[in-house]
Order: structure tokens, then C-alpha cells, then sequence
């Protein structure tokens, strides 16, 4: 394969994970609502999410892990240089990881409550902040390229530079960004209702499910379209066929929906399917199926905007000290002996895809009950 095609199979990938991993933070949103959830029910939640947060953790790690490899430059700049961010992001799953493992062990002198609160605070922390990373590749972020300074051997090696001193920090401050992560946060609390009344069975958790779905998913369709009407209205970095960044063009994403009527048509048919799902499973209190009807939309539109953002002749992460050193799918990939053995590698995919699928499916053939939590002898 060439390498034009090489960068954009992977970039299909990237958009896979990342769509991956916002279904997945339905753990970090049930989380979240544990500080409203009556203490004798919190333990059916955290059991139901103990049984998956392994999977997010896992998933946003091969995410990173995947990026690095094939878009290696994105990796070093925002990685490297919004240090801050991604380190606060980090922070907040290593506590979850903490909490999860020590929380109901013998001798646990800080009690539950402690690490109840560190899962309050991975709920909350994690899908914001991924939100303001992940929209600042829409909207922006302030560094600086020098990809010359690569051959410049026994000189300055410093090839990107981050120019504002709050290292990533200044993302949360943009309102834009802001607003993209408080979505991506209210649909991970609609998930997580969508999949506790699907995981658990029990009457009191189920209607205070409901509630919440309810309430969540009101909020979560406001913003939807407040950003969505945000990022169809932003100009974006027009870039040619051999990576060179010419200049913002207004409604830029705008035009790669029309441009790409593929990927409107599966937006618009993602949209639906969440809506759908939240829609039945309010209007209908013994239907447990809206987690499946929402989960595969949600994946569907999340790879839909990732395809606007990289594709059709655009910048995916937009510089705004330089326009020059904006970062698009052409220069800022790996080589094509890189991207060659890792497509690969990637035939397996599929076969991980299954695995999981059929992990998911043991762990949750039987409902989890108030029965059931007191008789299994590991507990969260």
C-alpha cells in the first residue's frame, strides 16, 4: 500500500479506539453517581462497573499506544508539550485503578468512603478532561514545529514546543472546550443509567436509573447540539495533497460533512440510534436494550467527527502560535515500513474485538442482585 493510504487505513483506527474509548467511559459516568446513590445500593454499581473499568483503562492506553506509533509527531507535541492535561488525565485513572484494588480489602484503614470518593473524582476528572484534549484537536492548541531540527545532529534537537506556560491547562478555559468535555461527561452518565438498567436487576436501582437517564440525557442532547453547532460553525486548517498547511477556512467541517456525504449519513444515523435508545428506555421502563441502541450509535457518530477532523484535506490538530506547524495526516505520520508492519499487526484486531466481546458476554449473562453480590466471594 502507499503510504497516502497507509496514513489514512490508520487513521481509521485511530478513530475506532477513540470511539472505543468514549463508549467505555460509561464506567468513569457511573462512577460519578455514586455520591447520589443510596449506600446500600452503591455496591450492585461498583461491582457492575468492577467488571469493566479494566477495559477502559486498557482501551485508552492502546489508544495513546497506537497514536504514538502511527502519528508519532501528534504524540511528541501534545503529549509532550500539554504535559499538564495528560498528566492530570493520567492521575485520575491511576486513582481509579487504586480504589478499585484496595477499596473492600481486609485491613483497609481508610475505609470505603475514601475510595468512593477517588472513583467520584476518576468520574468526573476523566471524561471532562478527555473532552477539553480531544477538542482542543478541533479548535486548537498553542505550539510550535520545527521538523527540520530531526537532522540537526549536535545542535538543537527540539523539534515541538509548547508556548503557553500552563502546558495544556489553558484548554479548560476555552469555552469550547469546555463544553465538549462537559458532553462527552453527560453521555457517559446516560451510558452508565443505559447499562446499570441493563446489568441490574433490582426495582429501587432501576427507578432511580431511570431518573438519572432522564435528567442526564436531557442535558447531554442540549450540549450535543450546542457543540455540534460550535464545531460546524469553526473554521479549520486547509492542508494539500503533500501536507502542506495552506490556511483556516471558515465552516471547514461543515463543508467535509457535505464533502463526505458517507460520513454524514452514519452521523446522522448514530444520532438516531442514541436517541432511540434513550427514547425507548424511558418510555418503556421493562426495556433493558437501550445500551446497545445508544452504545453502537455513540461509537458510530464519535468516528464520524474524527473522520471530519483528519480527513478531506484538513489539519487535525491546528496550531495557533504557528499555521505552519499545524499537524495533518501527511506530516506527522510514522514511515511507511512503520505503518506497513503495524497494519499487520492490526489484522488481529478483529480477533481481540470477538474476545472482548465474548468476555463482556460471560461476565454479564446472569443480572447482577442484592443475591447474587452477597454470595460472590470477590467484591469491589
Amino acid at each position: 500500500m502507499t503510504h497516502y493510504i497507509l496514513q489514512n487505513y490508520w487513521w481509521l483506527i485511530m478513530s475506532v479506539l477513540g470511539a472505543l474509548l468514549v463508549f467505555m467511559l460509561m464506567v468513569q459516568g457511573g462512577q460519578s453517581m455514586l455520591i447520589t446513590t443510596d449506600k446500600a445500593k452503591r455496591p450492585l454499581l461498583i461491582n457492575s462497573m468492577g467488571r469493566k473499568w479494566e477495559l477502559t483503562f486498557t482501551t485508552l492506553v492502546t489508544f495513546g499506544g497506537a497514536f504514538f506509533a502511527s502519528f508519532p509527531l501528534f504524540y511528541s507535541t501534545s503529549f509532550g508539550g500539554a504535559y499538564w492535561l495528560w498528566m492530570s488525565i493520567l492521575f485520575s485513572f491511576v486513582i481509579q485503578a487504586v480504589a478499585y484494588e484496595y477499596r473492600s480489602k481486609a485491613g483497609n484503614v481508610y475505609g470505603t468512603a475514601f475510595y468512593d470518593t477517588l472513583l467520584l473524582i476518576n468520574g468526573v476528572v476523566g471524561p471532562v478532561l478527555l473532552g477539553v484534549a480531544v477538542a482542543s484537536m478541533f479548535f486548537g492548541a498553542e505550539f510550535t514545529v520545527t521538523k527540520a531540527n530531526i537532522l540537526n545532529a549536535g545542535g538543537n534537537a527540539t523539534i515541538s514546543q509548547w508556548t503557553n506556560p500552563l502546558h495544556g491547562l489553558e484548554a479548560i478555559a476555552d469555552w469550547r472546550c469546555l463544553l465538549f468535555g462537559l458532553m462527552v461527561f453527560f453521555l457517559a452518565r446516560t451510558l452508565a443509567s443505559l447499562y446499570f438498567i441493563n446489568n441490574i436487576d433490582d426495582e429501587e436501582v432501576n427507578r432511580c436509573q431511570h431518573k438519572h437517564l432522564l435528567i442526564n440525557s436531557a442535558i447531554f442532547v442540549v450540549l450535543f447540539l450546542a457543540t455540534c453547532a460550535v464545531i460546524l460553525t469553526s473554521p479549520g486548517m486547509a492542508v494539500d495533497d503533500n501536507g502542506e498547511n495552506l490556511a483556516m477556512v471558515d465552516y471547514k467541517y461543515l463543508h467535509n460533512f457535505l464533502d463526505m456525504w458517507w460520513a454524514l449519513a452514519l452521523f446522522l444515523l448514530g444520532v438516531v440510534a442514541v436517541l432511540a435508545g434513550i427514547g425507548k428506555s424511558l418510555l418503556d421502563k421493562r426495556f433493558t436494550g437501550g445500551i446497545w441502541l445508544a452504545g453502537s450509535g455513540s461509537i458510530v457518530v464519535v468516528m464520524t467527527l474524527f473522520w471530519v477532523l483528519g480527513y478531506n484535506g484538513t489539519a487535525y490538530y491546528p496550531s495557533l502560535s504557528d499555521a505552519a506547524s499545524s499537524l495533518n495526516l501527511r506530516n506527522s505520520s510514522s514511515s511507511v515500513f512503520t505503518l506497513t508492519v503495524m497494519s499487520v499487526v492490526s489484522i488481529l484486531v478483529p480477533f481481540v474485538l470477538a474476545y472482548i466481546a465474548w468476555v463482556w458476554h460471560k461476565m454479564d449473562h446472569v443480572k447482577l442482585t442484592t443475591g447474587e453480590l452477597d454470595a460472590t466471594d470477590h467484591k469491589y
